[in-house]
Formats: C-alpha cells, sequence, structure tokens
C-alpha cells in the first residue's frame, strides 16, 4: 500500500491560530448595545477609580494656579491624564503621588485605551479566544458525530441526531459552502470548512475518534469517495452513506457504509403511496419527527421483561437488536428477550414546555 506523507500544508497538523475561520467552535455572541454598555461602564470606573486616586492625594499634586486641587480639578486632571492629553498645567509633585501615577494612573490609561479602541481589540481578542478554544476542543472531542454536507439532507439528520437527545457540541459539520456552515454554526454546530474527500480535513473534524460519521453529499461518487477516506481514517465507527441511486449502494457498502440510505426511491415510495393512502405518508413523516408525535427510538432492556415476548408488552416494539443485529418483532429469534438486547420501538413525544 502506498502512502503519502504528510506535509504541513495538511488541516490537521496546524496550530490552533492558523485554523481560526476553518474550524469554528460555536461561541455566545453579545448584542452590539450591551457591548457598548460594557464599554462606557468599564471606561467610567476607570475616570471614576483616577479622579478618587487624584483628590485623596490632592496635596502631592501642583496646580499652576496654586491654589490647591478642588474636586473638579481632580475631575479634569483625571479626564486630560487618561485620553493621554496631559496639559501639564497639574502635576504630580510629591514622591508619593508620582509613584501613584506610575503604579495605578498609568494602567488604568492603559485600560481606558483599550476601551476607546475596543472593536479592533475585540476582533483580537476573538481570534485568540477561538484559536485557545479549537486547541481545547480538539484535545478533549470523542465519541461525537461528524456530518459531512449540511444540505437538506445533512440538515434533517441534524435535526434527527438533536431531538433524539444528542449534545449540539458533539456534532461536527464538514462543508464547503460557508452560508451552509453559518447555518449550523448557528445551532450551536462545530464546523470545519472543507471537502469530506480530503483525509485531512475529516481528521481535523476528529474522524479517527467519532462515533459515528454521516455522509450525505450532493453526488453519489462523492459519497463514495468519502466513504472511503472516512472508514480508512476511522475503522470502528458507523458509518451512515447517503445516495440517490440504489445501482450505487454496493459501492458505498463495498467502500465501508453500515447503512445505505437511497434517497430517491425513498422518496418515491412515498410520492406512490401517497396517491392512494396519504394517510399512510403522514404517519410516516410522523415517524421520522423526533421532536412531536410518534417517533421511533430504541432502549435497553429492563430487567423484568427478559424472558417475555416483545409483542406483549406496552410499548410498540418493531424489533429486537442483538449482537448489532435487528431481528423484526414477527421474527422467531425475537420471541424471547434475552439480557444484553435492546428494543426499537415507538414512542410518544412530549413536546417542550408540556408535561
Amino acid at each position: 500500500m502506498i502512502r503519502l506523507r504528510r506535509t504541513t500544508d495538511d488541516l490537521d497538523v496546524k496550530p490552533g491560530h492558523a485554523l481560526v475561520g476553518v474550524l469554528k467552535i460555536p461561541t455566545h455572541t453579545m448584542s452590539p448595545i450591551r457591548a457598548i454598555v460594557r464599554r462606557v461602564i468599564g471606561a467610567s470606573l476607570a475616570l471614576i477609580a483616577t479622579v478618587l486616586i487624584v483628590y485623596f492625594d490632592r496635596e502631592g499634586y501642583r496646580d499652576v494656579n496654586e491654589d490647591g486641587l478642588s474636586l473638579l480639578d481632580s475631575i479634569y486632571y483625571a479626564t486630560v491624564s487618561l485620553s493621554t492629553t496631559g496639559y501639564g498645567d497639574i502635576t504630580p509633585a510629591s514622591p508619593s503621588a508620582r509613584l501613584i501615577n506610575v503604579l495605578v494612573i498609568t494602567p488604568l490609561r492603559v485600560l481606558f485605551l483599550i476601551v476607546l479602541v475596543g472593536t479592533t481589540l475585540e476582533v483580537l481578542t476573538d481570534r485568540s479566544r477561538q484559536a485557545l478554544k479549537i486547541q481545547s476542543w480538539r484535545s478533549k472531542v470523542r465519541d461525537h458525530t461528524v456530518v459531512i454536507g449540511y444540505g437538506t439532507k445533512g440538515r434533517s439528520a441534524v435535526t434527527a441526531l438533536l431531538g433524539e437527545g444528542t449534545e449540539s457540541t458533539q456534532i461536527v459539520v464538514v462543508d464547503t459552502d460557508h452560508e451552509s456552515l453559518e447555518a449550523a454554526s448557528a445551532q450551536g454546530l462545530v464546523t470545519v470548512h472543507g471537502s469530506g474527500t480530503r483525509s485531512d480535513v475529516l481528521r481535523l473534524a476528529g474522524a479517527s475518534r467519532a462515533k459515528a460519521i454521516v455522509v450525505a453529499a450532493n453526488r453519489d461518487d462523492t459519497a463514495v469517495l468519502v466513504t472511503l477516506t472516512a472508514r480508512e481514517l476511522a475503522p470502528k465507527a458507523q458509518i451512515v452513506a447517503a445516495v440517490r441511486e440504489a445501482e450505487n449502494v454496493h459501492l458505498l457498502r463495498q467502500s465501508g457504509a453500515d447503512s445505505v440510505v437511497v434517497s430517491s426511491e425513498t422518496a418515491g415510495r412515498l410520492l406512490g403511496m401517497a396517491t392512494s393512502t396519504p394517510s399512510v405518508v403522514e404517519m410516516f413523516e410522523d415517524l421520522l419527527t423526533p421532536d412531536a408525535g410518534l417517533a421511533i427510538s430504541e432502549r435497553e432492556v429492563e430487567a423484568a421483561e427478559i424472558g417475555g415476548s416483545p409483542r406483549h408488552l406496552s410499548d410498540i416494539v418493531l424489533g429486537v437488536v442483538r449482537g448489532g443485529r435487528l431481528y423484526r418483532v414477527d421474527a422467531p429469534e425475537a420471541d424471547a428477550i434475552e439480557s444484553g438486547d435492546r428494543l426499537l420501538y415507538v414512542r410518544k413525544v412530549t413536546p417542550a414546555g408540556e408535561d
């Protein structure tokens, strides 16, 4: 087997600061009004602190009028000093006043200037913060789900994952479209800008440590290449891929996909059924919508259920998963529930906000 030597151009070997804009960790943004208010408050606190320091040590300052410093003089000195204007009509004269200017007022002056030019510094701070988040995320991410392609299929897959209780921070979206990535980031998802056919992009998304990989490419040939790359990086991950045409299913399975969904045939069957039995299609849509009505789910068996028949349970059981293999509820192997089995059943979904 020929292995290509990795270079410094590979994304997964670059440091965090070089990945800002490629790998994006969701952050909580602040409204412009709130940001302005915080800056004004910060500047005001720095000004007030300087006024108080000068006023309480006013004996150590010299005024050109030689009539001592009033509170107004202290406010005036603090204002021109923090803004670095410095007319020189009021100056620190005593050793203590000069020491305080060096150790206290100078840092306050720097803080005041930081607040004034906060927009530029905030951009730099955001980049630094994002770089630190990237480094931290890369070192900790485990057992997550990588969704490659954030088109209609990818978004629906993410909606289903979130509906099943997966945390948004445990989903990584890989795509080349900036608008799609912005939409994913708005949902609190980690995003990676790049092609899923590139191994360094998938390594950057943590594919080698992922629990599951969803291949939702727009083209079948792209899906095959992505699946091959993903399987090489993640031999133990559950890979689920979508294809448009049924004739390409075997290619996906040979490439390493554990499950393949044929989007065109599935949609075609539903369209055909809708012409004669539209209520059946509505029921399918209900079962496939995880956040309302009924939903198909999977759970572990309870101790009291072992040895019994899944058809006698209060839940509507559709099948039994044993050793990674699914047996329909009417199969002989599913007559009796065994320890370690998992049940595929229909559950009622309670919408958020309802008891």
